[in-house]
This record gives C-alpha cells, sequence and structure tokens, in this order.
C-alpha cells in the first residue's frame, strides 16, 4: 500500500513538470493557457483521479492570479469542477443577457420595452432553478415632460424556505447605462465578445455578469442534485442606474412578508480595487445631483448680432461651474467639509494594509497622474471625503463643425459625493447659496435657478458580522488569499435601503476587476473573474451555513 502511494505521487509530480514545460511552450507560442486550462479540466472526467485535479489546479494558476492555498474537498471540489466543465455554457448565458438593450438611462419606448425584456428573461431563469418568484408591478415613470413610462417590474423570487438554515438575500440590477459604438467601443457594446479572456459587452460587469455568477452558483448545487445548504431570496431590479424608481418603496411594503426571514443580504455591484486581488467592500459613497441653469430667452442668438451687447449665458454658466472646485480636487463651497466624519488611527491602519500597486493602477486608469501621491491619500480621497464632478451642460452646441451661435438658454449639471456624516438637506443649502452670491457678484441680466434634483446617502457596514467572516473565508478557498476590506467611491443606493429599512446585516462582495470599465467605453468582466465569482458564492453558501447559530 505504501509503496503504491508513494507511486502515485512520484507521478503525478513528474506530470506537473511535464506539465510546466508545457505551459511555458504555450507562453512563448502566445497560446493563451486559461483556455488551455479549461480543456485540460474538461478532458479529465475522474474526480479521483488526484493528477488531473493538479493539473487543473497548476493550470487555473498559470492562466489567472491566484489558486486555492488547497484543492477543495468533497461537495465543494464537485460544484468547482462543475462550474469549470460549464463555463461556456454561462458565457453563453451572459452573451444572450448582454444583447439585450436594457438602457433605463434613457427615457425611450424602445429602450423601456427592452427593459420588460430583460426581466422577463430573469425571471424565466430564475424560475427554470424551481424557485417561486413574483414580478411586481411598479407603475409608471413621470418625466419632466409630463410624459409617463412604464417602469419595469421588480423580481421578487425564493428558494427554499428551511428555518434552520440562514436565509440570504441577494440583490442585483439588469439594467445598463447607454453604449453606442461611435463613442469610442472597439466592438458592438450588445454583443458580448471575448478577447484574451475579456468579455466586452455593456453591463458584462454592471451588473448582468455578477447576477448570473450568483444564479450559476444556485443552479450548479441543484444540477448536482445537492441541497442547498441556505435560503436563498433574490431581489432584481431594472432602474438602478435611473435611481431604483419605485424600489425603496417596495422595500417598505415588503419589510413584514418577503423580507420578514431575510438573516443576511449580499449586494455585487461593484469592483475590486486591484486585477488580481479579492476585495470585500464595507462602505459607499452618497451622492446629491444637482443641475443649475441660466437663462435669457428661449431661442438662441446669432453672435454675430448679438455678441458683445449682452451678458451670454454659457458665460455665466462657466463662471458658476469654475467656482465650484479647485485643480486640487479641493471643494470649494464654504462649509462643505464641515460635517466631514474625522479619521481615525484605525482607519488610517485599514488603508496602511491595503495592497495597492499605485503604478498599476495609474496605468490600468489610463491617467497620466492623480492628484495625490501616496495609497493612503488616494484611498482617503476616492472613499472618506467627499468630491465634487461636472458632467456636462445641457443647450450647448456640441456637434462637428463650427456654428456660431450664443445659446439662450444652457444648464450645467454636476454632483457631490457625499460621506459620513455629511446631510443632504444642510449641501443643498450651502450649494444653492454659494452659486446665487457667485452669480449675484456677476451682475447679469439672466435668470440662474438650482435645483438638486436626487439625494442619495452614504452607507457604511459592520465588518465583524458573520457573512463578512464567512465571505473570507470563501475568498481564501476560492482565490488563496484574504481580500482588501475596501470602501467605494461610487453610490449604491439599496446598501442604504436596505440596512435602514429591514435592519439587517448588508455586504458587498464584488467580482470584477478595477479595471472593467463601469460606465465607460468597452467595459468588460474577465471570463477568470466570472468562473471564479461563480464559485465564491457557491463557496459562500457553505461558509454561511456553517457559521449560522
Amino acid at each position: 500500500m505504501q509503496k503504491a502511494y508513494v507511486s502515485q505521487e512520484e507521478m503525478d509530480i513528474q506530470q506537473l513538470e511535464v506539465l510546466k514545460m508545457e505551459i511555458s511552450h504555450w507562453k512563448n507560442s502566445g497560446v493563451q493557457t486559461q483556455g488551455r486550462a479549461a480543456s485540460v479540466r474538461q478532458s479529465r472526467r475522474a474526480p479521483e483521479d488526484s493528477a488531473s485535479s493538479l493539473l487543473a489546479s497548476l493550470l487555473l494558476l498559470e492562466g489567472a492570479m491566484f489558486s486555492p492555498s488547497s484543492p477543495p474537498a468533497g461537495l465543494l471540489e464537485k460544484v468547482f469542477r462543475y462550474i469549470d466543465l460549464h463555463q461556456n455554457e454561462f458565457v453563453q448565458t451572459l452573451k444572450e443577457w448582454v444583447v439585450v438593450e436594457s438602457d433605463s438611462v434613457q427615457p425611450l419606448p424602445r429602450l423601456r420595452q427592452e427593459l420588460f425584456r430583460m426581466m422577463a428573461l430573469a425571471a424565466d431563469k430564475l424560475r427554470c432553478l424551481g424557485a417561486s418568484v413574483d414580478s411586481v408591478d411598479s407603475g409608471v415613470q413621470q418625466l419632466p415632460n409630463g410624459q409617463t413610462l412604464p417602469i419595469p417590474p421588480i423580481i421578487l423570487a425564493e428558494l427554499g424556505s428551511d428555518p434552520k438554515k440562514p436565509t440570504v438575500c441577494f440583490y442585483g440590477h439588469l439594467d445598463v447605462q447607454p453604449a453606442r459604438q461611435e463613442d469610442g467601443w472597439l466592438t458592438d457594446p450588445y454583443t458580448l465578445t471575448e478577447v484574451d479572456g475579456k468579455l466586452y459587452g455593456r453591463g458584462a460587469t454592471d451588473n448582468k455578469g455578477p447576477v448570473l455568477a450568483w444564479i450559476n452558483a444556485v443552479s450548479t448545487f441543484r444540477s448536482l442534485e445537492e441541497d442547498l445548504p441556505v435560503n436563498i431570496k433574490f431581489v432584481i431590479e431594472g432602474m438602478e442606474e435611473a435611481g431604483s424608481v419605485g424600489l425603496e418603496e417596495l422595500v417598505r411594503k415588503e419589510k413584514d412578508r418577503f423580507f420578514s426571514r431575510v438573516d443576511y443580504i449580499v449586494i455585487s455591484d461593484n469592483l475590486w480595487l486591484s486585477q488580481r486581488k479579492p476585495a470585500l467592500t464595507y462602505g459607499t459613497r452618497g451622492n446629491s445631483y444637482f443641475t443649475v441653469e441660466v437663462k435669457c430667452r428661449d431661442q438662441d442668438f446669432h453672435s454675430g448680432t448679438f455678441g458683445g451687447i449682452l451678458n451670454e449665458p454659457m458665460a455665466d454658466l462657466v463662471a458658476l461651474l469654475g467656482s465650484l472646485v479647485d485643480s486640487s480636487g479641493h471643494i470649494l463651497i464654504p462649509g462643505i467639509y464641515d460635517q466631514v466624519a474625522p479619521v481615525t488611527e484605525e482607519e488610517r491602519k485599514m488603508y496602511k494594509a491595503i495592497d495597492l500597486d499605485l503604478e498599476e493602477y495609474r496605468n490600468s486608469s489610463q491617467v497620466k497622474r492623480f492628484l495625490f501621491d501616496t495609497k493612503e491619500e488616494i484611498l482617503m480621497h476616492l472613499w472618506r471625503y467627499p468630491s465634487l464632478s461636472i458632467h456636462g451642460i445641457e443647450g450647448a452646441f456640441d456637434e462637428p463643425g463650427a456654428k456660431t451661435v450664443i445659446p439662450g438658454q444652457v444648464t450645467g449639471k454636476f454632483s457631490i459625493r457625499l460621506v459620513p456624516h455629511m446631510n443632504m438637506s444642510v449641501v443643498e443649502k450651502q450649494v444653492k447659496q454659494h452659486l446665487e452670491y457667485t452669480f449675484s457678484k456677476r451682475n447679469s441680466s439672466n435668470q440662474m435657478a438650482v435645483s438638486m434634483t436626487l439625494g442619495l446617502q452614504p452607507w457604511i457596514a459592520n465588518i465583524k458580522d458573520n457573512q463578512y467572516l464567512a465571505a473570507k473565508r470563501a475568498i481564501t478557498t476560492v482565490f488563496g488569499t484574504e481580500p482588501d476590506m475596501i470602501r467605494d467611491g461610487s453610490t449604491i443606493p439599496i446598501a442604504r435601503i436596505f440596512q435602514d429599512i429591514i435592519q439587517k446585516s448588508v455586504m458587498m462582495l464584488p467580482l470584477g476587476a478595477v479595471d472593467d470599465g463601469e460606465h465607460s467605453q468597452n467595459e468588460k468582466i474577465n471570463r477568470w473573474n466570472y468562473i471564479e465569482g461563480s464559485k465564491l458564492f457557491a463557496a459562500f453558501f457553505l461558509e454561511m451555513a456553517k457559521l449560522h447559530y
């Protein structure tokens, strides 16, 4: 027995050495090891074959960034193997979802129909898993021009109701930001295109990929005819990019029914801080969105006829926008920093422990330089200090060519990212007072109006909750490293809504890499992140079952 065991081990080592040589050859030849890894995994069918398992693990290491610190055993090994073998099917489903132009930002009837189609696809997918699905009618959206558009239904689904198991509720959204190939996309944004292991397409990482990764994890247990370790609920909406219209009202309405037995809430709608290292997110900034309108008259002017004899609305607006923030990123609105929570020593230590390669981060962002030089300064200004961004001007001439027009009316758009303990009402008052004072100094005959069109609070979680511990363990199992504990500079309104109304633990468990380009041209999710993320969710289910008392 001893002799046979040693012989097998020696055989495994020999095969690993051969494989290392093959990987080196593939790299020198330009062949992708990740694709090779998938083919090797698919060619190895016997779970008992230890050499096969080691080979697949090594290939995964070479094709990606991390591998499990030790091969998963038992049920988890079966789950991981199934996900590997069916990854092309999972990618195909993502392709079928990306092709739906589920843009919620542009209030167009055609796009609203696409949103309804997207929600119907998701509901059908969940029903195929055996979930009970309720597509809740959310009414209509009132547009500024007086017209209305139907709001896509919000999906409430559940799978399992065992009182001995924890109930984990997953939130995701299936609407996307606008995208046109002529805006700089290298491929059709609504055709999922794989290049060098990267899956390009609008919604691939925000948020269709992560929603499907959670569904992939659930479907794997079902396909293997294994009992789900936890009860699962889904909340999936189609209006997140437009401010989650109707969602808060639904959460309040369903607090004592659908959400009554929910123990934990998981959101996967943000990114890692790195291309390689996974992260857990415990906080986000809020957002106050403003418009400032300057008007002389409804019609535009000819600059040859009127230029030089009137206060031009565009000049007024440029001056107003220029008064908001200086070249160092410091907000110039008086009192805006007064309510910002002071930085604690414990917080400084957390920033110092985070693994961030500034050069890599700068290169992946395609930026020449940042406003700050140290990791800690950059992270604090991304996460725990407010920022002000100017987004655009409505009513101005922005087409190719030379049009000598003076706009009669223009509207500037900007937003302030909020942090604890800033108060939205106070911020709104400070912004209006500052702009009114600045405008008065110009002695302009034009009219100015300032409005806060969106107000969303920041969110902070308790990282000592059980689900954060379970997620850390699952990440270590799948990726072979502990996660960075990070905040997110963006705004995810539902986190604060869930926390305030349901008063349960909320956690953000991102899957995407820092260079995924959410909201930007050439948005993508790496095949590796998508497939390993499906494994992560499956491992998380099992870890949650262990920790729940």
